[in-house]
């Protein structure tokens, strides 16, 4: 099993190679290719969750030394409950949004197979790596391929949009080299649980430029969690890009979390001294305001792609604000709450490409399909639609028993779904989620005990309600304006390829709440560790390399 942990960065490097050699000639090869790579990524990251989930130690961690150098020296990749966590949920957009580019978007352009194989190799590599350096370099590759993603489709707008987006990505990479320079220089060392042991010996001199280092590698991380004020990129970017490509950017900012988070409990954990949470009020200034920018920009725009942009910032600031806490309860909500916000912002990413399908139907009553107009379509022809003859209106057309399209029917209960699940309404994951954080909140010393409930605390449950609110009001607006207000509109054609990603991103959403103790089990064990990071520190500094064969006798081989 530890040497399952390099196959999510092997695998899609591997994959991308493979589709470059078979040339630009072979779509449906590179498509099939693709699709299976993905498949077996989601096998792996599954393999790796069951792994550290039964090692049965306090603190699940499997380490693998690609060059066998012993740490600090050689680049160490560590799998634990977060990391593993997260390839789970970055394999499972990488095939939904994969499954939903074959049925046309992957056309478009050249390169988007292998350029997304490698958008999920910088993806895979940074929630492995345990090195500063290399979590530099799998940033970049992440960000080189979404570079080509992004301009997938060409069109003036994705132009327009990419300069902001690569204009504010090699800011904030400039500012990683340099803060990684300064923890470096204090630290002497960019293996982070080395790192993490140097930090309490640090003379008291050189405890300002630590915290400085920290804090501009932290504003690095911030501009990709789209934090405010550095995400005024966000909203015209990720609406801009094409349907599979947003719904695999929604994990991006959600990267930028990760690292936040990974940095700032090896760093500064509770036994830190008076470096304990270093900057943690500041993350819930952050993340309160960012909550406050995305509802404002939900309830303000009525352009779908504009809209679950905004909602991929409202997640990123609910995050930010429940992770500054430093309270264990909190960060295993805000865990279970990553999970459900993530699938429902990319199953919305893919759903409003087909939603802005049958606004195009408008103008075009024979509409077909472009990518294959033999397909069968996941719709009911209008002239078959079985109506009763009763109740008519004045053009003898029945008001009651016509039945809904199958097509607008999975449409509107997925817009239902992903709406109720982005403004945290019961009984979806969004709302278990906000309440499991809100009980940690209100009650941090556990129920019957009394406390102190801060400040920051009473905001963001204002916020929290405040911003679901807001986005209950959007989306109603948005679903009466698409889908109840029109009239004789023809119904869409779609392919089951299509509607097949959404519907089990939708249908991971109802597994949460199913298996809610079990994930929370989980997130609450992982955040646990997380505060505590002892034994991850000591798991990874005390791995020894794998010793080399070495000659005895004449040919003979001892290990």
């Amino acid at each position: 099993m530890p040497h399952l942990i390099i196959a999510p960065i092997l695998l899609p490097m591997a994959t991308a190679a493979v589709m470059l050699l078979l040339g630009d000639t072979r779509r449906p090869l590179k498509a099939a290719v693709n699709v299976a790579s993905c498949a077996l990524g989601v096998f792996c990251a599954a393999a790796l969750v069951y792994w550290v989930q039964h090692m049965g130690a306090p603190q699940a961690v499997g380490v693998y030394m690609p060059s066998n150098w012993p740490v600090p020296f050689g680049i160490v990749l560590v799998v634990d409950r977060l990391s593993a966590m997260m390839l789970l949920l970055s394999s499972v957009l990488g095939l939904a949004s994969v499954l939903y580019a074959c049925a046309r978007w992957d056309k478009a352009g050249v390169h988007f197979h292998p350029l997304f194989q490698l958008q999920l190799m910088g993806l895979n590599g940074a929630f492995l790596t345990a090195d500063l350096f290399n979590l530099f370099v799998f940033f970049e590759i992440m960000l080189t391929a979404s570079y080509g993603l992004l301009l997938h489709g060409s069109g003036w707008a994705r132009v327009r949009a990419s300069l902001h987006y690569i204009a504010m990505n090699l800011m904030a990479s400039s500012l990683f080299l340099i803060g990684v320079a300064m923890l470096y220089g204090v630290t002497g060392t960019l293996n982070m649980a080395d790192m993490a042991i140097m930090v309490p010996a640090i003379p008291e001199n050189d405890r300002g430029l630590l915290h400085a280092g920290a804090a501009i590698l932290v504003v690095a991380f911030l501009v990709k969690a789209a934090a405010w004020p550095l995400n005024f990129w966000l909203p015209s970017t990720y609406s801009s890009a094409s349907a599979p490509v947003s719904a695999l950017f929604a994990i991006m900012t959600k990267l930028g979390l990760y690292s936040i988070l990974r940095m700032w409990t090896l760093l500064f954990p509770q036994d830190a001294g008076v470096s304990a949470y270093f900057g943690g009020p500041v993350l819930v200034g952050l993340g309160l305001i960012t909550l406050a920018f995305g509802a404002i920009g939900i309830i303000a725009t009525q352009h779908l792609g504009r809209m679950a942009a905004f909602c991929v910032i409202l997640s990123s600031g609910t995050l930010l604000a429940a992770l500054g806490f430093g309270q264990p309860d909190v960060t295993g909500g805000a865990l279970y709450y990553t999970l459900g916000s993530t699938l429902a912002i990319s199953a919305f990413f893919l759903l409003v490409d087909l939603i802005d399908r049958t606004r195009q139907v408008e103008d075009r009553p024979d509409y077909v399909n472009e990518a294959d107009p033999d397909d069968e379509p996941f719709a009911y022809p209008v002239d078959l639609m079985p109506v009763r003859d009763v109740n008519l209106d004045e053009d003898e057309q029945a008001l009651f028993g016509r039945a809904i399209p199958a097509a607008m029917a999975f449409l509107g209960l997925s817009f239902i779904v992903c709406g109720l699940t982005i403004a945290g309404l019961p009984p979806l994951p969004g709302f278990v989620g906000k309440v499991v954080i809100l009980s940690g909140l209100l009650n941090p010393n556990g129920f019957g005990h009394d406390a102190q409930v801060s400040t920051g605390a009473w905001l963001l449950l204002a916020l929290l309600v405040i911003g679901g609110l807001l986005t209950t009001i959007a989306v109603s607006r948005a679903g009466v304006r698409y889908f109840w207000a029109p009239e004789g509109r023809p119904v869409p054609r779609l392919r089951v390829i299509e509607t097949l990603p959404i519907g089990a991103l939708l249908l991971l959403l109802g597994v949460l709440v199913w298996q809610a103790d079990a994930v929370l089990r989980y997130a609450n064990a992982t955040a646990l560790s997380l505060h505590d990071p002892k034994d991850y520190i000591g798991t990874v500094v005390s791995t020894k390399p794998v010793p080399s064969p070495t000659a005895t006798g004449e040919g003979g081989l001892r290990r």
